[in-house]
């Protein structure tokens, strides 16, 4: 590679990496926790891994009761089926039978602008029938989560910033491979951790980086296709369905449910969901149901609509949906899971996949995590790297001093990330239920404080040192927490086969011993160096 290019290169790589680092770190690092999202609700929650099956939820008493109170007739409602809980998502749109003829036309033109405040949402827990709303159900996987993709920003500017700040990263990646092309596999076998610090920082960062590049890349793309591609499908839309969107999204598979026509006749005969559930289910094969559409409940243009997905262990990508009409029993469309799917369909499921690793078990999250908190320190290293290379003489010092600041700034907000999301997994614990205003203000609160006593400190191994041990400690107390307030120890977890607790309570602890030891040895390296200076 001639200097030329390497030079826009790695300005290229360092610009952008620097432009997006804390950005990117807190993607990362809420992401690396987001894939124990289930396992981290039903530890808070103190209740048990649960496999539903549509025969373990109460569709019809679920719909006769809300039938008593909320009037559904003509309503659209939708079941969304729970993973690993007991908490089913039921959303029902307004009642269309009170829409007059005069302003039906009205009605339609209006449709498309709807928002969320148009339908009920709630929470129902199918094992004590109690409901709560989304946000008194809110729970701390479910912030992680969201906090990933910055959606606790206004919407639609936290989705788009995470996109750009992916799409960005992608370029970071394709440069810095670039970058090490010619040296890629003998710089990965070289790691001199004894050596000067701007060589420790160059070695961990080129070696994890290289490791982490497949997980890293797939992140970026796919990051970037779910946060904005509406951007990236703009020039689509234009040239080749004439501005059209939402053709372009039917070809893509992403349209709404068929819409049937209200006739505003009540149902004649009797009506039981139960039915054409347990036809779907004996007709789909290997696959598990995970939404389940009531249309105009009540009425003769009543359909109800099943949507599915293959089970992963029979096959990666799959997804099914049958429309039955309630007074006929006919099915209007229908597609199994089983069979053979567009390339949309699978280019969707796929990417879906990839990005929330759910088409494992333990084993696979585990190495997602693993993976994405190393991606963290690579962002760490890259940006002391950075630091290093502009610490010389030649550097005016104001330079020098705006760098550090920066570095300083950035090293605070991020690192101390680590201690306030061990002390919020044990503040929801104590205070079960939490909420999201609870979780909201203790954390970004608590966050904010902590970053500014680190930045005022004006001293990164200060800031290091303090945040691996307060991380550490908080990281210990965790399944203390969780013991001294379920009598769920890790052994009683562990006795009477409560998995999802006794992973939350044993990751926090491995994550604690090390750190700790990495604390242990960084304070040591330390005090060697000031006795020897």
């Amino acid at each position: 590679m001639n200097n030329r290019n390497y030079n826009i290169f790695f300005h290229t790589h360092t610009i952008s990496g620097i432009f997006i680092s804390a950005l990117l770190y807190v993607i990362f690092f809420a992401g690396s926790f987001s894939f124990f999202k289930s396992e981290i609700n039903n530890w808070e929650a103190n209740t048990l891994e649960v496999k539903n099956s549509t025969q373990d939820i109460r569709f019809q008493s679920i719909l006769d009761s809300l039938n008593r109170e909320q009037d559904l007739f003509s309503r659209d409602i939708s079941f969304y089926l729970p993973e690993k809980n007991n908490k089913i998502g039921v959303q029902f749109g307004p009642k269309k039978d009170t829409i007059s003829a005069a302003n039906a036309d009205q009605q339609k033109k209006e449709k498309k602008g709807r928002r969320r405040g148009d339908s009920t949402f709630f929470i129902l827990d199918n094992q004590t029938n109690k409901t709560s709303t989304y946000m008194d159900s809110y729970s701390l996987g479910e912030f992680l989560y969201r906090l990933h993709f910055f959606a606790q920003i206004p919407y639609p500017y936290g989705y788009h910033l995470a996109g750009f700040v992916s799409f960005i990263f992608l370029f970071a990646i394709i440069t810095g491979v670039l970058l090490h092309w010619n040296k890629i596999v003998s710089n990965f076998y070289i790691f001199r951790p004894w050596s000067k610090l701007k060589t420790l920082w160059t070695d961990a960062h080129t070696a994890l980086g290289i490791i982490g590049l497949p997980y890293q890349f797939i992140f970026a793309v796919t990051g970037a296709y779910f946060m904005i591609n509406i951007v990236f499908t703009a020039p689509v839309t234009q040239f080749l369905y004439e501005g059209n969107r939402d053709a372009m999204f039917a070809d893509m598979g992403y349209t709404d449910p068929k819409a049937y026509p209200f006739e505003n006749t009540p149902l004649g005969n009797e009506f039981n969901i139960v039915t054409f559930l347990e036809k779907t289910e004996a007709n789909w094969s290997n696959s598990k149901v995970t939404r389940v559409s009531l249309q105009n409940y009540g009425d003769q243009s009543m359909t109800v609509t099943v949507e599915g997905q293959v089970n992963n262990s029979t096959k990666l990508t799959g997804n099914g949906k049958v429309v039955y009409q309630v007074n006929t029993g006919k099915i209007l469309e229908e597609k199994k899971p089983m069979d053979d799917a567009t390339y949309s369909d699978v280019v969707k499921s796929l990417l879906y996949k990839l990005h929330f690793g759910n088409y494992g078990g333990y084993a696979l999250k585990i190495m997602y995590f693993l993976v994405g908190i190393a991606s963290c320190f690579v962002i760490i290293s890259g940006v002391m790297i950075w630091l290093i290379a502009r610490d010389r003489k030649n550097i005016p010092v104001k330079k020098r001093i705006f760098n550090e600041w920066l570095v300083n700034i950035y090293l605070a907000v991020c690192l101390s990330m680590y201690p306030m999301t061990a002390l919020i997994f044990i503040a929801v614990k104590v205070y079960h239920p939490a909420g999201q205003d609870f979780i909201y203000r203790f954390y970004f609160i608590g966050w904010l404080l902590l970053s500014l006593y680190l930045i005022v400190r004006k001293n990164n191994y200060i800031t290091t040192r303090d945040t691996l041990l307060l991380g550490s400690v908080f990281g210990f107390l965790v399944p203390i927490a969780n013991g001294i307030m379920t009598d769920n120890w890790l052994w009683i977890s562990y006795i009477k086969g409560y998995n999802d607790l006794l992973f939350i309570d044993l990751l926090w602890l491995v994550i604690s011993v090390i750190t700790f030891i990495s604390w242990l040895l960084m304070v040591r390296k330390h005090k060697t160096k000031s006795l020897i200076k």
